[in-house]
């Protein structure tokens, strides 16, 4: 399951979104991204790999923003690059759009968009919302009827915010099959996937339901059907704290790590393993693949369950790389000269990227 965050009001949009992001962490990704209107003009910037990824294009943006949408992605249509990152946008970048979900008939619809003279960038299945709704918004000229009658066309999960620099001043949301929440401040409101990403900012939340789609400005919402039937929804006020509620219903976050193996397995290979083309896609390998190929040995070094790691790693690339591999335990290689050949291709595993025995192996490789 991917994370959305969204902002209105008279905060800085950037820091809210990155900060919303963050507290979606625990729900997993492969890529994040921001979408902002700035001088009536919409920005986006996305990045594969983690948030600090992000934050880093993000040090140098001073831009004065107070509205915006932020994403965090597992790779389900489309690998986990910058390009199939959300949000995505329509061709004139005057729509952007975030989205949870799989759309179904999104081949026929892009199929449709693409004879009509719309082009793609992306591999994803969710860029297609974005130009379906540029498609209705030359017709109708409103952002929120655009929206709906877009989604009348899907079929599919969705939870999807959009932001368009032609109406500045809202943000629309819907939901149908995919959790999204709205949050009610002083002024200000917040849409996300999890309540985690806004309980720093408010705790009275408005949870939509299969079919609503919504329209918010800083001081108002409303909420609708898809039928454009006015929807009344409650405001709860959450009562449970942050780290509670990111426990998932267990009492410690490691049950509840152990109980998502299945599901993380299932997304770590995600966008990866393309059984249609019968082959994998692994990001990243461009610069090393020449070494990869003519490797004679790959050397594996992990500490705890990252070496756990390693070994079924040992197992799959010799069944099916048939290349010979060494899973070595990081604090071990570090201190033992290993002997390293100019063919061997050491591979390090760090759940961090700061595991100091891990590093030291690294340096000595």
């Amino acid at each position: 399951m991917c994370g959305i965050i969204g902002y209105i009001g008279s905060r800085q949009a950037i820091p809210v979104l990155l900060n919303g992001l963050k507290r979606l962490e625990y729900r997993g990704y492969d890529s994040a991204g921001v979408g902002v209107i700035n001088k009536k003009r919409v920005t986006v910037i996305k990045a594969s790999g983690k948030i600090s990824n992000l934050e880093e294009l993000l040090k140098d943006f001073d831009e004065d923003t107070r509205i915006g949408i932020g994403h965090t992605r597992w790779a389900t249509h489309g690998a986990p690059t910058d390009i199939n990152a959300h949000p995505h946008t329509n061709g004139t970048s005057t729509i952007a759009i975030v989205h949870n979900g799989i759309i179904e008939n999104y081949r026929s619809l892009k199929t449709m968009l693409k004879e009509m003279g719309y082009q793609f960038t992306s591999e994803t299945d969710s860029e297609v919302i974005a130009h379906l709704i540029s498609y209705f918004y030359e017709k109708e000229k409103n952002l929120f009827n655009a929206t709906r009658l877009a989604l009348h066309e899907v079929e599919g999960a969705y939870g999807i915010c959009v932001i368009s620099s032609e109406e500045p001043d809202k943000i629309i949301c819907a939901r149908k099959g995919s959790p999204l929440i709205i949050g009610v401040g002083d002024n200000e409101h917040f849409v996300a996937s999890d309540a985690p990403a806004i309980l720093e900012y408010t705790n009275n939340v408005i949870f939509l339901e299969d079919g609503d789609i919504a329209e918010i400005t800083k001081n108002k919402f409303v909420i609708r059907s898809l039928d454009n039937q006015i929807q009344d929804r409650d405001i709860e006020k959450i009562e449970l704290d942050i780290s509670t509620i990111e426990k998932g219903g267990f009492p410690h976050f490691m049950l509840k790590e152990i109980f998502e193996q299945p599901e993380s397995i299932q997304n770590s290979i995600r966008g990866r393993i393309i059984l249609s083309a019968g082959n994998v896609k692994l990001g990243g390998l461009e610069p090393v693949i020449d070494e990869l190929i003519d490797a004679n040995r790959l050397i594996i070094t992990a500490c705890g369950t990252s070496w756990h790691a390693g070994l079924v790693g040992e197992y799959m690339l010799e069944q099916y790389a048939e290349v010979p591999v060494e899973v070595e335990y990081a604090s071990e290689f570090r201190y033992r000269n290993p002997v390293i050949t100019k063919n061997d291709v050491v591979i390090a595993i760090s759940q961090s990227g700061e595991t100091a025995d891990t590093l030291a192996a690294i340096r000595e490789a």
